[in-house]
């Protein structure tokens, strides 16, 4: 490993800040502790949404909203913003989107009613689609060789592991202070990520001059966030036929039809413009928001199939977990928060092996093991999960497989960017986070569908088996599977309705369980799809890109 890289000329915006492995690796720090903000932030509002509802006196709709517009507004502005930071330089757009996060997380912790803390969690999602695909970009422009896989082993660690931390972190704020510290704990995490990346990481960005695709950008907006809102929302709203109205500020859609095959239908229509408009743009010299020739390069293509479909599996059982343990075996938010600490310790733990490990099997050999450890880890939560199972096997289950993301996570984003010019390493993280985004969309509408419908089914029968009347059957079905779980306690503290609950525990345990097998599935699909992939080992010594500026 050299000491020093190469010292890349000035750009016309600034001097050159020298990129000593010391600076590079504090400047890491930054960068991960700018990705796992964002990652936290996607789960940390789920413990506290109870103790929301209570303060803002929010309804139904908008519970769902501050739940679902950030993660909306995330994924369809990824590209948007991959492409743009290429342009205007990846560390200018990732100190902006962190100062939006900032400012959006001080809206949502003084917000004193239900819209407008949505709007502050739509103004979060900006901010971090504009970190994500920069955090990357960077990474990939800074690194080099055998550094660049370990940087991308801690950037992955970062992802799994926040996305356990998120929920304790949650429910600690909240039990012991209040629900708005799970946002004001962004200012001051923000402050220290902006002096990290403004003292040690190095701007960088594509020679190209061309002005920016507007019209790419609008289309890929409204394509990414109506599919991911179709993904997300079909089944609240019916796949294709309406099951409940849907309601934004006054106005309520009055079809029979569903919303969601117009928003499937318009999303196709708008991303298929995109990729026509795209191709003639490039032949014709234009500026474009994506280079479609990225996908003439084998390992970004089947690389960006395989995360997709990995991530499917990956963060979908994140939904069920948290609903099972707080509304079947009764624990706390906090508590729940530390059973899923057990997924976090494994990510972290992973990194110490991806060290070296890569350099002796290859990345992709990395990939698959991870892989195969979180199949291992997800079925095993799948054969234990039952009204009456103990902690302790969980959470090392969990830890199996939080040690297979850690793994599998960043060797994967480090195939798909392997042979990515670094010039448009912004254009193909954000090609490559927007995959990974609408895979976990998928993979939360399939398994939030598996889980509540077999339940929903399972509670069904029991009752019917019972002996409860066909209507008491069906208000009861709908009383817990509508509150996602959550009329389990009052069912079980009144004797009159104790059977019914024992029967929903079992009925949620048995959606769990199916989940996590449903889960497993998607990823040994996955893993079949790496076997496109190429296996390689990192060479040390590698040089930086010399169209890559630093200034």
């Amino acid at each position: 490993m050299s000491t020093t890289e190469p010292t890349q000329p000035a750009t016309s915006t600034g001097p050159t800040v020298p990129t000593t492995d010391r600076r590079r690796w504090i400047g890491l720090v930054g960068i991960s502790l700018a990705v796992a903000l964002i990652i936290a932030d996607s789960t940390i509002v789920n413990v506290a949404v109870p103790y929301i509802v209570r303060d803002l006196s929010l309804t139904s709709t908008e519970v769902q909203w501050v739940q679902e517009s950030y993660t909306l507004v995330f994924a369809a502005t990824l590209l948007m913003w991959g492409a743009l930071a290429d342009r205007y330089g990846r560390r200018r757009i990732l100190l902006i989107g962190v100062v939006v996060f900032m400012a959006a997380s001080m809206l949502a912790a003084v917000a004193a009613t239900g819209p407008l803390l949505i709007g502050a969690r739509v103004l979060q999602g900006v901010g971090g689609a504009m970190i994500l695909p920069t955090s990357l970009s960077l990474i990939n422009s800074t690194f080099t060789g055998r550094d660049r896989g370990i940087a991308f082993a801690v950037w992955g660690s970062t992802i799994g592991g926040m996305a356990a931390v998120g929920p304790l972190l949650g429910g600690w704020l909240t039990t012991a202070f209040s629900w708005r510290w799970a946002f004001g704990i962004n200012l001051p995490v923000g402050l220290l990520i902006i002096a990290l990346v403004l003292l040690f990481v190095p701007e960088s960005r594509s020679p190209q001059t061309t002005g920016v695709d507007w019209v790419g950008a609008l289309l890929t907006t409204v394509g990414f966030g109506l599919l991911a809102f179709g993904l997300i929302e079909g089944r609240q709203y019916g796949w294709w036929t309406s099951v409940k109205p849907l309601t934004i500020d006054g106005w309520t859609w009055e079809s029979t039809l569903s919303p969601i095959p117009v928003a499937f239908a318009v999303s196709a229509l708008a991303l298929v413009v995109f990729v026509i408009r795209a191709y003639r743009r490039t032949r014709a010299g234009r500026s474009s928001l994506i280079d479609p020739g990225l996908f003439g390069i084998t390992s970004f293509r089947n690389g960006n199939i395989a995360a997709l479909i990995v991530s499917l599996g990956e963060f979908g059982i994140i939904l069920s977990l948290p609903i099972w343990l707080q509304n079947v075996l009764g624990y706390t938010a906090l508590q729940t928060g530390f059973v899923l600490l057990g997924l976090a310790v494994g990510s972290f733990a992973a990194s110490g092996l991806s060290v070296g490990l890569p350099a002796r099997i290859g990345a992709v050999g990395v990939v698959r093991i991870g892989i195969v450890a979180e199949i291992i880890g997800i079925a095993g939560v799948g054969l234990i999960v039952s009204p009456t199972t103990g902690w302790a096997p969980l959470v090392g289950l969990l830890f199996v497989y939080g040690f297979g993301v850690g793994l599998a996570t960043a060797q994967l984003t480090g195939v798909v960017l392997a042979d990515v010019p670094v010039t448009r390493s912004g254009e193909g993280s954000g090609i490559q986070s927007t995959s990974r985004q609408i895979g976990s969309a998928l993979g939360i509408a399939v398994l939030g569908t598996v889980l509540f419908v077999s339940a929903g089914n399972s509670l069904s029968t029991e009752l019917t088996d019972q002996g409860v009347p066909a209507a008491a059957t069906d208000q009861l079905v709908n009383a817990v599977v509508d509150s996602a779980g959550s009329a389990i306690p009052a069912l079980a503290a009144d004797p009159a309705t104790a059977a019914a609950a024992d029967a929903a525990k079992q009925a949620f345990s048995q959606g769990t369980s199916y989940s996590a097998y449903v889960a497993a599935a998607f990823l040994v699909i996955g893993l079949i799809a790496t076997l496109s992939l190429r296996n390689r080992r990192p060479q040390d010594g590698a040089t930086p890109d010399p169209a890559v500026t630093a200034s």
